[in-house]
């Protein structure tokens, strides 16, 4: 049955490519002949604008009155060349100078007496030889060899469009797939190079054993599923998920974006669809993966930017395979996007894609057993804990610690090293977060003042409160994320949930920056300006998404949107509502400010104690900080695993490169609270 098959579609290739060749032959002659038809009345055209005919017997009296120089017969005809500086005129009166031919036509045996006319009156007369082609060759040369040249360069144009496969080298393969297809372990990844998504890669070995061995899932009338889709974050691995299954699945696996389905041509999407189906059908079992496949799958309405009808007739047509192809032949769909919300309901429905794989950002484990598969080919000295690293890291991808692992053997290599240490580490991960350092900025020594206060404002009103994240870092180094400096807070332990005493303690920690301004030196500056978008940020949510506000109680006010994507959410309330929405934003704010502030009236002595030092020293950690507050040495303490440096008055601090343009001024004590020139601290201007 299967060779009968073979068979048929072979027979059926070889009269497509015979009639495609038949074709091409018929179109290369019809050029041809169009070509010479062409060039012989081209020639003709050009004859006649060049020579003019005269009658036969005023070329006799032209002769007798000496007006002739030369004549020679050409094939029947007399071509007459006048004396020089004679203008034949006709009985129109038009007149023809020497850039005109004159001729007319030979009589024959009548103009025997012609010869002895021409010596009379000294006239030179030829009849020159043209030698006489083959009337094969001829043909051969004016048919055959330009039909062969057409029918070859058509060919070879054709093999270009073919390898090109899109825009204008589409033409001649506008309709296929080009999709990538990897065989068993050709992309080099296999499931033990995805590390902190357990739960991802167990749906994912299912599948792939159901591919291997799909006997014991029917024996008891399992199903093969149809499709899985793969939904996270920027970064969380899905498209390394979908090579580690063409390392594992030993199937061929067919991998093509969304926006590979649509070209400049209308109807594209549709035929690729159609035949990459047909493709992954004659080798199947198999896997078809779709990256970014909200490219062709948007719902088709207008909210989200539906109504494009290439788009649709794409989406159409990827439905219809879905739906059309059979499952025990082992055609796996998955696809991957990070905006769910905006994919068309029946491509989500079961049927067609039946998992929702989501791979989300990875959890302590996750980030430890991530790390350990970066490092596996860095060269890592003895210092280096990756525990603490993990625990430095939360809320970051697995592109984000691949980053900071690249960036800390990039480091090592710029120190002269041969092995990558804990420092490296953290000092690669505030890169990746804050970016690196900014050598050539100038910055006043008051300036300087006011950012130290700031950032000690945020990290002591943080140390002060039971419910905030702990301080591991404060600086006063400007960095090339638009920082001028930056105070960080890593969670000691994973927390999935937020309380409202959460909430408003983290607000609070981001408005103490401007209450030390306020309090220290009487004035705001424009530093600030990240600081209040997250705490209104948080505020918000506070009041319009968790129900926690005392005002509306546990009422929804807005809907989040692109979810993975850290969209915002949009207000669905009445304008009213939204307006006392503000109000209750503004209320609290106002008073997590006042909170903030008191807070550091109350430690104004350890607040000026603090800044002094780190003013002195430019960036200290959080222990160092908890040192001073304890009454303890702070140059005694280590920054997760990184022991203290030793004391050295010949070392610099780390930004002595920063250049100071005025005169110092001395910090201000406890009674002075002046106002002074506004600054930007190391918040995004």
């Amino acid at each position: 049955m299967n060779d009968n098959q073979n068979k048929n579609s072979n027979n059926n290739k070889n009269k497509k490519n015979l009639n495609g060749l038949l074709i091409l032959v018929a179109w290369a002659l019809v050029l041809t002949v169009a070509f010479n038809y062409l060039s012989a009345y081209s020639r003709q055209a050009s004859t006649a604008a060049t020579t003019h005919e005269i009658a036969y017997s005023q070329f006799l009296s032209l002769v007798e009155e000496d007006k002739v120089a030369s004549v020679e017969f050409v094939e029947g005809k007399l071509e007459i060349t006048p004396v020089e500086g004679f203008v034949f005129t006709d009985e129109t009166g038009s007149t023809f100078d020497k850039d005109f031919t004159l001729f007319t036509m030979q009589l024959g045996s009548l103009d025997r007496d012609l010869i002895p006319l021409l010596k009379e009156h000294q006239v030179d007369f030829t009849n020159p030889y043209v030698p006489q082609m083959s009337p094969v060759l001829e043909f051969m040369i004016a048919y055959i060899l330009p039909t062969a040249l057409l029918i070859g360069g058509f060919v070879l144009l054709m093999n270009l469009m073919a390898r090109k496969g899109g825009g204008l080298g589409g033409i001649g393969s506008v309709g296929k797939s080009n999709a990538k297809v990897y065989m068993e372990k050709t992309t080099g990844v296999t499931f033990s190079d995805v590390a902190g998504q357990d739960e991802a890669k167990e749906s994912l070995v299912e599948i792939i054993d159901f591919l291997h061995n799909p006997g014991k899932y029917t024996a008891i009338g399992a199903k093969l599923p149809r499709g899985a889709l793969l939904v996270g974050s920027p970064g969380t691995g899905k498209t390394l998920l979908a090579k580690a299954v063409a390392g594992e699945a030993g199937v061929p696996f067919f991998s093509i974006s969304g926006s590979g389905f649509v070209e400049m041509f209308v109807g594209v999407g549709a035929s690729r669809v159609r035949d990459l189906f047909q493709e992954a059908a004659k080798v199947a079992p198999c896997i078809i993966f779709i990256d970014e496949i909200d490219a062709i799958g948007k719902t088709r309405d207008s909210r989200y930017g539906g109504g494009n009808d290439e788009r649709e007739q794409t989406l159409n047509q990827l439905l219809a395979e879905m739906d059309g192809f059979d499952p025990s032949k082992g055609i796996i769909v998955l696809a991957a996007t990070n905006r769910p919300e905006v994919l068309d309901k029946a491509l989500l429905r079961p049927g067609r894609f039946d998992r929702r794989i989501t791979v989300d950002r990875p959890n302590l484990a996750g980030r430890l057993a991530t790390l350990q598969v970066h490092t596996r080919k860095i060269r890592m000295a003895e210092d280096v804990d990756l525990n603490k690293i993990a625990q430095a890291t939360a809320g970051c991808v697995g592109a984000d610690l691949a980053n900071t692992v690249n960036e800390a053997a990039l480091r090592a290599v710029r120190q002269g090293r041969h092995a990558v240490n804990q420092e490296d580490l953290l000092a690669s991960f505030e890169v990746v977060i804050a970016g690196a350092e900014k050598k050539g900025t100038v910055i006043t020594e008051q300036e300087k003042k006011i950012i130290a206060y700031h950032e000690v404002g945020h990290a002591l009103t943080a140390a002060r409160q039971k419910k905030a994240q702990p301080v591991t870092k404060i600086t006063i180094v400007p960095h090339t994320e638009g920082t001028l400096g930056y105070t960080l807070h890593l969670p000691e332990e994973e927390k999935f949930l937020m309380s409202r005493e959460d909430i408003l303690t983290e607000i609070r920690t981001l408005l103490a920056g401007r209450c030390a301004e306020e309090l220290v030196f009487d004035t705001q500056t424009s530093g600030a300006a990240n600081d209040i978008e997250r705490a209104t940020e948080l505020a918000r949510n506070l009041v319009a998404r968790f129900g926690m506000s005392e005002k509306f109680g546990m009422m929804a006010l807005g809907t989040v949107q692109s979810q993975y994507l850290e969209g915002g959410y949009s207000m669905n309330c009445a304008q009213e509502t939204f307006a006392l929405a503000d109000q209750e934003v503004a209320s609290l704010l106002r008073r997590c400010h006042d909170e903030a502030m008191e807070l550091l009236r109350q430690n104004r002595e350890k607040l000026d104690e603090i800044a002094s030092y780190l003013f002195k020293k430019e960036t200290i950690t959080g222990a160092q900080m908890m040192a001073i507050l304890e009454g303890r040495d702070p140059d005694q303490e280590e920054y997760y695993g990184v022991p203290a440096p030793a004391q050295d008055a010949s070392i610099e601090a780390p930004a002595r490169h920063i250049s100071m343009v005025s005169e110092a001024i001395p910090m201000p004590e406890d009674t002075e609270q002046g106002g002074e020139n506004s600054a930007e601290d190391g918040q995004e201007q």
